[in-house]
């Protein structure tokens, strides 16, 4: 990837720190996600800037936004569109739901029932939406970013594991420090710094770039350390069920793309560590005692990349 691109993408991450403070890393990870064409699932505690993240990717892109909020009574058709009948034309026509955009916030997506919460499955895997036996693609580039409460349960649909498995990553926010939170008051004490955020970036950059991270070298040991500790993750004790291969091919991509972020032309195993809990902690289901021990799944990450060896050898092997 040629470095004017590498740099239109850091400035991106910049852009958006001006709305996000203190949160560089996270940030980091929601371009890798978009540049993977993957979708993200944050989950956090109201008020962290969920919403504004979404919206300051999308102005830094110059792409479409749209924000569907997932209530126990929304339907499918809400979300993908619905086929209304013309009398004038005596025909029916095509009215596009909120997903037929560039950047789509699913807010509380557990809210809303399996029924509805199915009906962003398509457009997350196949780039698409079929209403009444007629496909529609999506606009390129095209983002589900999902949003959930863990503390609010009452009411809701947890999503099940094959929904949660079509998440390219899943990050949470987290509260800021002090004098990150003096600094979010200095800076909305006039105006919004979302109002200011301009674009640094063109939507035919992105598709330029997601393009260009799939040429990133994955070396032969980078691939078997990838494999090993996805492969950890279905023998670990505290680990019901595994990250299946779905795992083993986000985490690949993920730290090329991470890899190039960083302006290297080829993959570290620092780079897949750097990604594993976002990547995969999502994909596992964890051991009833582990859940009672109230253990984390990123816990049980931290416990698999200390324990894996990685394989010695020196970076000219790793760029070969």
């Amino acid at each position: 990837m040629d470095k004017a691109l590498v740099a239109r993408i850091n400035g991106v991450v910049q852009n958006v720190e001006r709305v996000i403070f203190g949160k560089h890393h996270e940030i980091e990870l929601a371009l890798v996600a978009l540049i993977c064409r993957g979708h993200i699932l944050v989950e956090d505690v109201p008020g962290t800037g969920k919403t504004v993240l979404a919206k300051a990717l999308a102005r830094s892109l110059g792409c479409s936004f749209r924000r569907i909020q997932f209530t126990p009574d929304l339907l499918p058709s809400d979300v993908t569109g619905v086929s209304i009948f013309n009398q004038r034309t005596n025909a029916f026509e095509f009215r596009p739901g909120p997903v037929m955009t560039q950047v789509v916030l699913a807010d509380e997506i557990n809210r809303a029932t399996p029924k509805t919460q199915s009906a962003l499955l398509e457009s997350m895997d196949e780039h698409q939406v079929t209403v009444d036996g007629t496909t529609y693609q999506l606009p390129e580039p095209f983002l589900v970013m999902a949003t959930q409460n863990p503390i609010e349960y009452e009411g809701t649909f947890p999503l099940p594991e094959a929904q949660l498995d079509r998440f390219f990553m899943r990050i949470q926010l987290g509260y800021p420090s002090e004098k990150e939170e003096i600094a979010i008051l200095d800076a909305q004490r006039i105006i919004h710094p979302l109002e200011t955020i301009e674009q640094v970036m063109s939507a035919d950059e992105l598709l330029r770039a997601q393009s260009g991270v799939r040429e990133i070298h994955l070396a032969e040991s980078v691939k078997v350390y990838v494999v090993n500790v996805v492969t950890a993750t279905r023998s670990h004790p505290d680990v019901y069920l595994g990250a299946s291969p779905r795992g083993s091919l986000a985490l690949s991509r993920a730290a090329q793309t991470y890899a190039a972020m960083n302006g290297r032309d080829y993959v570290v195993p620092d780079d897949v560590k750097a990604l594993a809990a976002a990547t995969l902690s999502h994909r596992l289901i964890l051991q009833p005692q582990a859940r009672l021990k109230d253990l984390a799944a990123t816990t049980v990450i931290a416990e698999i990349l200390a324990s894996v060896p990685v394989e010695s050898g020196s970076a000219q092997a790793l760029r070969a």
